[in-house]
């Protein structure tokens, strides 16, 4: 929140600012009546009876035939609030640099316009919603029908002038240099906040969050590897310049679940990276022999990811090259034991780290080559 000033500081002063506003407002209208006519020109609040509202638990309706509807409504009224009560929570916690527990923050639920009141006149625990309730309580038994010519401008002036200074304009500013998909989720609800409603700003920023989840999912990040001169790593060679490929091998490396919103996503790179490696190897260079997939950033896979490791194995030996899968996370191994791909691909196929599978790699290529000079020097003779 930063420095709220020298008057904030002063007791009580934060709590009986915003009723200073409404006074001020309502004097202001006082001396502007009579200034059309006789008539207010202002839109106000209008009149309010005196009084508490009566239980109305006896006009419930349980019939079958709106039960539908009202737990339609309730669930999405649920899910809405269960969202807002979260936003809310971290968006305070935040400011006053505390952790929050969700479970907690389900039962102190409130909406914003009225935490953001309560943290501006100091309020600390739910012992404040019991004062404003008692407050709330004298107010419509003695004191409602003096507020009837409120302006609704100076209601509205009070919510604003609390949640104006909620605002932090250096992060707004921050997530557009860091993130600009960060930034439009901050904008979207920003705007459906002031322009519409609380719910649609929060549903608004929620579902674009949610489209952003998808298409990180949908397409996950995955990169070449090349070995770090004088070592033992192999790392992305976009990112690292020095890295070089061995001749006749890709390594490969994914780096999120596979399941069967990515599947043929992978599917497709793995092959589009075979097909770029053939195209730009020279008649002296080696084709691609051996390809290695290092699942050390896969975290899970189901049934479909199984399937499509499956199939890029198949495709591969139809061109004669050979597919190995380097350092499979637990849950990863387990699920290819269960569904007998190391048997499919044999054990020998599974390997540590990519160094050991280039190694093993390398001499099977080296194999090969010898047989066939062998086989070639025989028929000669």
């Amino acid at each position: 929140m930063g420095d709220r000033g020298y008057w904030h500081n002063l007791p009580y002063f934060s709590a009986i600012h915003p009723l200073s506003e409404a006074t001020k407002t309502k004097a202001i209208l006082g001396l502007s009546y009579g200034s059309d006519g006789g008539r207010y020109t202002w839109l106000l609040v209008g009149h309010l009876h005196r009084g508490l509202n009566p239980i109305s638990i006896k006009d419930l309706n349980f019939n079958s035939e709106y039960l539908p509807y009202t737990l339609k409504a309730g669930l999405i009224t649920g899910i809405i609030a269960m969202a807002e009560g979260i936003a809310i929570g971290r968006s305070f916690a935040i400011m006053t640099n505390e952790q929050i527990d969700g479970n907690k923050e389900m039962i102190a639920f409130g909406p914003f316009s009225k935490t953001a009141v309560n943290f501006n006149a100091g309020s600390k625990t739910a012992m404040s919603n019991i004062v404003m309730a008692v407050g709330m309580m004298l107010t419509l038994l003695f004191l409602a029908p003096l507020f009837s010519y409120t302006p609704l401008v100076a209601l509205s002036a009070i919510i604003m002038s609390a949640m104006l200074g909620l605002i932090n304009y250096e992060e707004i500013y921050h997530l557009y240099k860091v993130d600009k998909f960060d930034f439009l989720i901050c904008l979207a609800a920003l705007l459906g906040v002031a322009f519409i409603t609380m719910d649609m700003g929060v549903m608004m920023s929620v579902a674009l969050a949610l489209l952003r989840a998808l298409l990180y999912v949908a397409r996950p990040a995955a990169c070449k590897l090349g070995k770090i001169p004088n070592s033992i790593l192999y790392r992305d060679t976009e990112q690292y310049a020095a890295a070089t490929t061995i001749p006749g091998i890709l390594a490969l490396q994914l780096g999120s679940p596979i399941y069967y919103a990515n599947g043929n996503y992978i599917r497709e790179r793995i092959l589009r990276w075979i097909r770029n490696e053939e195209s730009t190897s020279d008649s002296k260079g080696k084709a691609v022999e051996h390809v290695l997939l290092d699942l050390t950033g896969v975290t899970s896979i189901d049934t479909t990811g199984i399937e499509t490791l499956i199939e890029v194995r198949r495709m591969l030996e139809a061109k004669n090259i050979k597919m190995k899968i380097v350092n499979p996370r637990q849950e990863v191994l387990e699920k290819f034991m269960r569904s007998k791909f190391l048997e499919k691909i044999g054990k020998e196929s599974v390997f540590l780290c990519v160094e050991d599978a280039v190694e093993a790699s390398c001499e099977l290529s080296f194999a090969k080559e010898k047989q066939g000079f062998v086989a070639e020097h025989s028929e000669a003779a």
